[in-house]
């Protein structure tokens, strides 16, 4: 099929199908209409798959989610865009999870459409990483968010396309994970990026202090109240709140917030009337927030409220495929803030590739600011792990690091005291051995011996010893 259709649009309503039909017609497509699901399903007998279906969910006969179920038997290769009101948003998504590409949120502007139908049109796109190796995801984020791996990568698309309706989203996963990284994706991947986002941390504010932070108060609600202060809620107007760690909330307050996102305005403590305020809502935890439904910390009515969207975030475990592109940025980052570091050798890098990491992706990055500044600029190597914390890495990693934290010892004992050679011979030795000690990494090498690389290389040429496959860094 060529990237220009043909397309089937699917609408019981003939005025939209119509306009839709004119506008994809003016930028080239093919394009053919039906008003419900049987009408498409005998489009596609009669005139064979189509690239592109966008269909309404609501609609006599076969409505939207049945005629998605059919596609994806029948022809898995058409792509599928909803068409939706805002009331339809949880099953939009649902139909989502079940091979939908996308949904559009009714009324939409025909450029809407088209950057869903451009091959480079989408925010979401897959690049070379910034090393050159390996490939993620760059958002239009101050910081971006990077993975290689599949199941990530589909759970990212489906929060950029919720991210352009109005659903609360509730963002769950470990601490670590990037779940503020993940929330300031769906901020601005909505159209309210251009508005302020506010973020609060739930459980860094002191229980009593959180109200007024959130709703603001007025002059004289309390002792020290001297002029009325602006909540949260309120700053965030026309744009977005993050309620970060939402599960440490106490009950008084989860009551106000059920409030604001069934009415959409707030009280400020000791106000009059309320605010009217227009803003979406995401809210993250790493708590379990069903066990606190059962246990009654957390009000019911406000968990189902605030999980419209449940986002679950993988640990750093389950994608362990990501380390070396997280560490390869992470390094990166570090040179930019000054701190002079090499690169993991392919040793330490698979060391800590097996790294299990309970802190997620902040212990990594822990971890790397930990052993570049131990390395002192040079490459990251397994010695420098030993010296490190390295608390997240497999037993055997840790053995092999104190094996080469011990080497250069065993070397130095080897050469104390070597009577019936020659200098050159001892030399020599001292030399190879080090060498092989270090995996024929001549920088390390060199740096052991307290010799230029050009000495060694120059050394090793007067021995005999070939050194054409020997590495000046890339090996551990």
């Amino acid at each position: 099929m060529n990237a220009q259709g043909p397309v089937l649009v699917v609408d019981d309503e003939s005025e939209m199908s119509l306009a839709l039909q004119e506008t994809l017609r003016e930028d080239g497509y093919m394009v053919d209409l039906a008003s419900n699901g049987k009408e498409a399903l005998r489009r596609f007998e009669d005139m064979g798959p189509y690239q592109w279906v966008i269909t309404d969910l609501k609609m006599p006969q076969m409505d939207g989610w049945a005629l998605l179920t059919t596609l994806r038997r029948i022809s898995p290769e058409t792509r599928v865009i909803l068409m939706t009101a805002f009331g339809s948003v949880p099953q939009a998504v649902d139909a989502m999870r079940q091979g939908a590409v996308d949904f559009l949120m009714k009324p939409f502007s025909p450029e809407a459409l088209r950057r869903l139908l451009s091959p480079d049109g989408a925010l979401l796109t897959r690049q070379k990483g910034a090393s050159g190796e390996g490939e993620g995801i760059w958002q239009k984020l101050r910081r971006p968010i990077l993975t290689s791996d599949a199941r990530f990568l589909r759970l990212l698309k489906m929060v950029e396309s919720v991210a352009r309706t109005q659903a609360t989203v509730l963002i769950e996963g470990e601490s670590g994970t990037g779940k503020e990284l993940l929330a300031r994706f769906v901020h601005e991947a909505s159209p309210r990026a251009h508005r302020p986002f506010v973020a609060v941390n739930c459980a860094a504010i002191p229980d009593g202090l959180l109200e007024p932070e959130l709703f603001g108060y007025e002059k004289g609600a309390f002792s020290g109240a001297v002029s009325r202060k602006i909540g949260k809620f309120e700053l965030a107007d026309t744009g977005t709140i993050l309620l970060d760690e939402i599960g440490e909330m106490e009950l008084s307050l989860q009551a106000k917030l059920l409030r604001v996102l069934q009415e959409r305005e707030v009280d400020r403590v000791g106000g009059s009337s309320p605010v009217p305020v227009d803003l979406r809502i995401v809210a993250t935890t790493n708590r379990n927030m069903k066990e606190l439904v059962v246990s009654g910390k957390f009000r019911e009515d406000l968990y189902y409220r605030l999980r419209v969207f449940p986002v679950q975030v993988p640990a750093l475990r389950e994608r362990k495929g990501d380390i070396p592109l997280l560490s390869r940025h992470i390094l990166g980052r570090l040179r930019e803030d000054g701190i002079p570091v090499g690169n993991l050798t392919q040793g330490a890098m698979e060391a800590i590739s097996r790294g299990e990491f309970p802190g997620n992706i902040r212990e990594l990055e822990n971890l790397l600011t930990q052993l570049a500044l131990l390395s002192g600029g040079d490459d990251i190597r397994m010695e420098h792990l030993a010296m490190g914390e390295g608390g997240s890495l497999p037993p055997e990693d840790h053995l092999s690091c104190e094996s080469a934290k011990e080497r250069e010892v065993q070397l130095q004992d080897s050469f104390s005291c070597r009577p019936g050679k020659s200098v050159r011979e001892v030399e020599r030795d001292l030399i190879l051995m080090t060498l092989e000690s270090c995996s024929g990494n001549r920088t390390q090498a060199a740096r052991m011996l307290e010799i230029s690389v050009r000495t060694l290389r120059n050394k090793l040429h007067e021995y005999g010893v070939s050194v054409s496959g020997d590495s000046e860094g890339n090996q551990e």
